[in-house]
């Protein structure tokens, strides 16, 4: 990696956060997200007590939405519940990922900023690669513009409090 893209990567923050299943797990991805050249931003836990995990996932989500941080990582036992947590920040596309290439379209098919991951599902080698490929793509854009514009329209709709599809 060049030193021009190393700088680039160093201005950009990447906000972790996790529960206590899963706190070596966002401690090592911390350490990869700076090997990468990115900013870590560590949103807790910061030890392995119980903690609620929508607390944290929510902390991520709103530092995402409002652009205090580039993208997100969350990690809890199965990833499940963190993206399901993000998810209610308005704005937000969490997606659950436990292989590169869902990482990946994540990204670049339906613009996620967030990715959500198992610590009891991945090991820590396999998560590292997933991180690095949610990291490495962009929205495409394209034929899944429409659709992305669909799920926001479809947010902002639910959002006002209707009920019906």
């Amino acid at each position: 990696m060049s030193d021009s893209t190393m700088a680039a990567r160093a201005a950009v923050r990447i906000a972790l956060g996790g529960d206590e299943a899963a706190f070596e797990l966002k401690e090592a991805l911390i350490e990869h997200v700076r090997s990468l050249g990115f900013e870590a931003v560590d949103f807790g836990t910061y030890n392995a007590e119980p903690v609620l995990y929508p607390d944290i996932a929510v902390r991520v989500a709103r530092a995402v939405a409002a652009g205090e941080v580039e993208r997100g990582v969350l990690v809890c036992g199965t990833g499940i519940g963190v993206a399901i947590s993000a998810n209610k920040v308005p704005g937000i596309r969490a997606a659950q990922a436990h292989d590169t290439y869902s990482a990946i379209k994540a990204r670049s098919s339906n613009d996620a900023q967030i990715v959500a991951l198992g610590a009891r599902v991945v090991g820590v080698e396999l998560a590292k690669s997933i991180v690095t490929a949610f990291l490495g793509a962009d929205f495409g854009g394209g034929a899944s513009s429409e659709k992305v514009a669909r799920i926001a329209d479809y947010e902002r709709e639910f959002s006002r409090g209707s009920p019906s599809a």
